[in-house]
């Protein structure tokens, strides 16, 4: 049996790890084997999750005074708590997906996202949403394409530069417009001018 100062402990603790968690998710259980047990909190754990079986009496009082609290009318039966502080969506696919394929142990009573309660459609909803490695990594797909269609047109350049060259060179085609019309004005300034003779006037008679 659990001493007082022992039972202090465990609410201090768990107060603590809610108190510093996102969201929080609330089931019941029977008929739970040992294997079964385990594979649960193997997943958890794997989402990044902690799980604690708890009393509900505990609980209740754990709750207090945090955005959990809203909560303490489902804290009834045998009741387990899974918390984490990270992404919730990770949270409530691995909730959301092990209640549903095993339905014959466990039952969902409750989900706390940003402190607000939430029903299993309500977590079945955020459970379908991308979680944020997910997000991340479409991100960085995204930024990756923009970034290599940069790099295709910049390397693009200086290689249609040099096939116009090229094709310049070979006769294949014609210099610009404005290349042309600035070689015509330097032939026609290199062309010498002949100096017409200054014409001769004659003296107009005086009408007198």
């Amino acid at each position: 049996m659990k001493t007082r100062e022992r039972k202090q402990t465990d609410l201090d603790a768990i107060t603590e790890q809610l108190n510093n968690s996102k969201s929080a998710m609330i089931v019941g259980f029977s008929k739970l084997t040992v294997n079964k047990d385990q594979e649960f909190r193997n997943q958890l754990r794997d989402a990044g999750a902690e799980y604690q079986v708890v009393k509900n009496t505990l609980a209740r009082i754990a709750i207090k005074g945090t955005p959990y609290e809203g909560a303490s009318e489902y804290l009834k039966g045998v009741t387990g708590i899974a918390w984490t502080e990270n992404d919730a969506v990770v949270l409530s696919k691995t909730v959301s997906k092990f209640v549903k394929d095993n339905a014959d142990i466990y039952t969902f009573k409750a989900g706390i996202v940003e402190g607000r309660v939430v029903d299993l459609k309500q977590v079945e909803a955020i459970a379908s949403l991308p979680s944020k490695e997910e997000l991340i990594s479409k991100l960085m797909f995204v930024i990756n394409a923009q970034a290599q269609r940069i790099v295709t047109v910049i390397n693009a350049v200086p290689r249609n530069l040099a096939v116009v060259i090229k094709q310049i060179g070979e006769g294949k085609t014609d210099a610009p417009a404005e290349q042309k019309a600035e070689v015509k004005e330097e032939q026609v300034e290199a062309v010498p001018q002949e100096t017409a003779p200054a014409a001769e006037t004659e003296a107009v008679p005086s009408a007198e």
